[in-house]
C-alpha cells in the first residue's frame, strides 16, 4: 500500500497559485473540518442516524471542486463530499440535513446548486455525471460534469461502462476517484489490479491523472487543466487523487478490527490542513495572525451550520409521496389516501 511519503513531496508549494486562491482554499478547508467534527458530534448525540467523516480528505475535495465554475458546470457527488459542497457554493443548512435521513435528498435546491444529491449507491453518481455531460454537449454548452467516486467503487461495473462510453463519445466530463486506501474494510491491494485507477484510463482511450491527493494545489492544477481540456472538446479525463481516510468509514465503523492505526497515524501527521497553512506562510501569501482570524471565523461558520441543522423542522409526512414520480401513480395514490386515514384517528 502507498504510504505518505509515496504520494510526493513532504511538504507542498502553492508559489504556482495566487494568494487570494489559497486564501480562499484554507478557508473552505479550514471550515469544512470544523463542520465535519461538529458533525461527528450531531451523530453521536442523536441527531444524525450515521455519519461520513471527510477528514483528511478536505484537499481533494476542495481542491477539486474550486477549478470548476458553478454558473455552467455540474457536480455528481457520493455520500462524502461535504467539503465539496461548501467549496462549491452550496446552502450548507440544507446539505447537511440529509444527515437527518428526513428529506429527500436534503433541503437545498439541487438544480440551482448545481450540485446533485447525495448518493450513496457505490458508483452510482458516474454514469448519471456521462448522461448530464452528454445531454450538455448535445444542446452545445460548454459546462463540465464532475464524477466523484472512490477506489472500491472503481471495480464497479458502472464506473467502466461509464468511463468506456465517456470515451467513445467524447463527453465533457471528468473522472474523480478519491483513493483513501480503504473500500470500507478492503484495502487497496485487495481490489484494484494494474497499478493504480489513473491507469485505466487508456484502456478507454483517456488521459489518466495520479495526483497527491494531500496537496490541494496539485489536486486544483490537475483539475483546472482537465476542466480546460473538456471545454475546449478535448473530452473525458480521469484524476487519481490519493489520499487516506484518517476516520473510520463511518461512525458506525470500527476500522481497529481490519488496518494498522500507525498506518493512519502517519498520514494524519500529513494533514493536508498543516501543509497547506505551511506552503501560505512559506510563500508569503498569509500570515499566522491572518490564520488565526481564518480559524476563527470558520469555526463560527461551522456552529452556525450546526444550529441550523439541529434546530430544522421536521418536513410534513405526506412529502413521503410529493417527489417518487412525476405523476403520481394509482397505487402511490392508494398508500397516501391509507397514511392520510391513519394519521387522522
Amino acid at each position: 500500500m502507498p504510504s505518505p511519503e509515496s504520494t510526493g513531496r513532504g511538504a507542498i508549494t502553492v508559489e504556482h497559485l495566487s494568494p487570494e486562491l489559497t486564501r480562499g482554499l484554507y478557508r473552505d478547508m479550514r471550515t469544512a473540518r470544523d463542520l465535519d467534527t461538529e458533525a461527528i458530534a450531531l451523530q453521536r448525540q442523536g441527531v444524525f442516524p450515521a455519519y461520513v467523516s471527510v477528514r483528511g480528505q478536505e484537499a481533494a475535495q476542495v481542491g477539486g471542486v474550486s477549478a470548476l465554475d458553478p454558473a455552467r458546470d455540474f457536480v455528481f457527488p457520493t455520500y462524502r463530499e461535504m467539503a465539496s459542497a461548501l467549496a462549491y457554493g452550496v446552502e450548507m443548512v440544507g446539505y447537511m440535513s440529509t444527515h437527518r435521513a428526513l428529506w429527500h435528498g436534503g433541503l437545498y435546491d439541487v438544480m440551482e446548486s448545481r450540485f446533485g444529491a447525495v448518493n450513496a449507491v457505490v458508483g452510482g453518481p458516474v454514469p448519471h455525471a456521462v448522461g448530464w455531460a452528454i445531454g450538455e454537449s448535445l444542446r452545445g454548452g460548454d459546462g463540465v460534469a464532475m464524477a466523484y467516486f472512490g477506489d472500491g467503487a472503481s471495480s464497479e461495473g458502472d464506473v467502466h461502462e461509464a468511463m468506456n462510453f465517456a470515451g467513445v463519445f467524447g463527453a465533457p466530463v471528468i473522472f474523480f476517484c478519491q483513493n483513501n486506501q480503504w473500500a470500507l474494510s478492503v484495502p487497496n491491494h485487495r481490489q484494484v489490479a494494474g497499478g493504480s485507477i489513473a491507469a485505466r484510463a487508456e484502456g478507454y482511450g483517456l488521459p489518466g491523472v495520479l495526483v497527491d491527493g494531500n496537496d490541494v494545489g496539485a489536486v486544483h492544477t490537475a483539475t483546472a487543466q482537465a476542466v480546460e481540456r473538456a471545454r475546449e472538446g478535448g473530452g473525458p479525463t480521469v484524476i487519481e487523487a490519493l489520499t487516506y481516510r484518517v476516520e473510520p468509514h463511518s461512525t458506525s465503523d470500527d476500522p481497529g478490527r481490519y488496518r494498522d492505526e500507525a498506518e493512519a497515524d502517519r498520514w494524519r501527521r500529513r494533514d493536508p490542513l498543516d501543509l497547506l497553512r505551511a506552503a501560505m506562510i512559506e510563500a508569503g501569501h498569509a500570515d499566522e495572525a491572518h490564520l488565526d482570524r481564518v480559524d476563527a471565523e470558520a469555526a463560527a461558520r461551522a456552529e452556525r451550520i450546526r444550529d441550523g441543522v439541529a434546530t430544522a423542522p421536521e418536513p410534513h409526512g405526506s412529502e413521503l409521496f410529493t417527489h417518487v414520480f412525476r405523476e403520481s401513480t394509482e397505487e402511490l395514490s392508494r398508500q397516501r389516501r391509507t397514511w392520510q386515514e391513519e394519521v387522522e384517528l
